[in-house]
């Protein structure tokens, strides 16, 4: 069915733009002779009804031939006859209006040359409406297709998240199982602990920042078997920032991070320090940590911070920032993206 017939409001509106091109139709049989401007417009009114709805079968004819280069030999003449057809369908309802209303009949030459351009018209109209419709699919598909890509790759990044670690954490409770086997116990017992805490937020793109310090503390717990009284933490976490959403294990690759090329190069230790600040409608998270600064960062560092750096670029975009290096004798990671609600970031997602 023709989109504008599928609507009254649209049929509506379609019949009263048909008005202006009556008074043309009505002005051109004035001024070519033979009928007072009255009666012209009192014949056209009713061929003008019957002309209009003859004007929307264009649509059909577009869809089955689309306009091309390699299609003008047989667009041509199925166009031309059909305009032949229609510009004397017209020139007939006229004739036919005039006879029932015993009005005089109009000049038939310039009614059946309006006919035609007007069902030209009419078709060419129609092809730009098909082509509007064409490139407005296209570009929801488009659109479409990149969230798709978004998702899969933000799927693809957490997926890496969860086995680096796993692998990182059982090399250390093998090294401890030597030394130190109650440790080692231990260690594995929160170990467990943190890896239920993650897989609760199996299929969930986005949890309250809470919950994400909350599973970078469980990690921390881990780590302080091993390290004792060498690993420190503190926090400075405003309450405000509390209920913004994150990407789920957004902290892990920073906190594990800061313990693995931080802490663990230092034979005193040191701290790792969390912060959270509100500031409008973002929120900034700094992840610091002591590290000593003559020995080079590995390779695996960059990567994890590309990591982190790439998720906030997919999920974001240019809302967000990311920032990471050595500063004042700590190194300093600083995460500023949108504070959003838990529910509209999983809209978003």
């Amino acid at each position: 069915m023709h989109p504008i017939l599928a609507s009254r409001r649209r049929l509506l509106a379609y019949l009263l733009a048909w008005i202006p091109i009556l008074a043309l139709l009505a002005w051109v049989a004035w001024a070519s002779g033979g009928a007072s401007w009255k009666d012209a417009a009192a014949v056209l009114a009713p061929a003008c009804l019957v002309y209009a709805f003859a004007c929307l079968s264009p649509w059909y004819i577009c869809q089955t031939m689309p306009l091309r280069p390699s299609g003008l030999s047989y667009l041509l003449p199925t166009w031309s006859a059909a305009a032949v057809v229609v510009g004397s369908l017209l020139l007939g309802s006229a004739r036919l209006a005039a006879y029932l209303l015993e009005r005089p009949a109009l000049q038939p030459a310039p009614l059946f040359g309006m006919g035609v351009l007007l069902y030209l018209l009419s078709a060419g109209l129609h092809y730009a409406a098909l082509a509007a419709e064409d490139s407005r699919a296209a570009e929801r598909h488009a659109a479409e297709a990149r969230t798709l890509a978004r998702e899969a790759e933000l799927q693809a990044l957490r997926a890496q998240i969860n086995p680096h670690f796993l692998f990182n954490s059982l090399h250390s409770i093998a090294a401890l199982t030597t030394i130190d086997g109650a440790r080692a116990r231990e260690m594995c017992v929160r170990l467990s602990g943190f890896l239920r805490g993650s897989l609760a937020m199996a299929g969930r793109e986005s949890i309250p920042l809470r919950e994400e310090l909350a599973l970078a503390r469980s990690y921390l717990d881990v780590e302080q078997v091993r390290f004792g009284a060498r690993l420190r933490v503190e926090e400075e976490i405003e309450p405000p920032c509390e209920d913004c959403a994150v990407p789920a294990l957004l902290l892990q690759p920073l906190v594990e991070n800061a313990v693995k090329h931080g802490i663990a190069g230092l034979v005193e230790g040191g701290s790792i320090r969390l912060a959270a600040r509100r500031s409008g409608a973002s929120v900034s998270i700094t992840v610091e940590n002591a590290f000593d600064p003559e020995t080079p960062a590995p390779h695996n560092l960059g990567m994890g911070l590309a990591h982190v750096r790439r998720r906030l670029q997919v999920r974001y975009g240019e809302d967000a920032s990311f920032t990471a290096g050595p500063s004042d004798g700590v190194y300093r990671v600083v995460l500023r993206l949108p504070c959003e609600s838990p529910m509209a970031s999983s809209s978003r997602a």
